[in-house]
């Protein structure tokens, strides 16, 4: 178990896009990490946009960056609700100010952006939101994950096993 120890939390909101939920939660659980959904708190449990239940293991006002080694975002719509959420917002940037793992893929890169942590970053996104990661001050490029500093980001559920790779990558590199 190579992620023995290291605590995730991946964000859920309604709308979420199923894959990029559930493939990081299923495939971070097999290293070991210890892995629980975040929610907005507006619900014990939020669904897909194909109607599949996700429950909560807390909301993000019961949390801290200190709890968790890494974030990972989904994408779908879930984003552009998420980034309504202040306490989702704030454990963003915290998490990225302390050097943790911050991870976006799609439409995620909204939540990134509205936590003001992308500028002069390099990412990418679901190329549907390119201008409004440019707006935000990031260097956007089109590639199936870009890695800068602690930020990991991927454009659709086709990028899933480079985006995985990256996180379990840098997960493990923190020791």
């Amino acid at each position: 178990m190579e992620l023995q120890g290291k605590r995730v939390a991946i964000l859920a909101e309604d709308l979420y896009e199923d894959l990029e939920l559930w493939y990081p939660l299923l495939r971070l659980k097999e290293t070991g990490a210890e892995v629980r959904v975040i929610g907005t708190g507006t619900k014990d449990e939020y669904e897909s946009k194909h109607g599949y239940p996700a429950a909560v293991d807390a909301s993000a006002s019961q949390v801290s960056a200190e709890d968790f080694d890494a974030v990972i975002i989904p994408g779908g719509y879930a984003p552009d609700r998420m980034r309504r959420n202040e306490a989702m917002v704030k454990l963003v940037r915290e998490m990225f100010e302390k050097g943790k793992v911050v991870a976006a893929i799609c439409h995620a890169g909204w939540l990134p952006a509205s936590a003001g942590i992308l500028k002069g970053k390099r990412m990418t996104s679901f190329s549907a939101i390119k201008d409004d990661m440019v707006n935000a001050g990031a260097q956007w490029e089109d590639n199936e994950v870009v890695v800068d500093g602690n930020l990991i980001t991927s454009r659709t559920p086709d990028d899933l096993p480079a985006f995985l790779r990256e996180i379990i990558e840098k997960l493990g590199a923190a020791g």
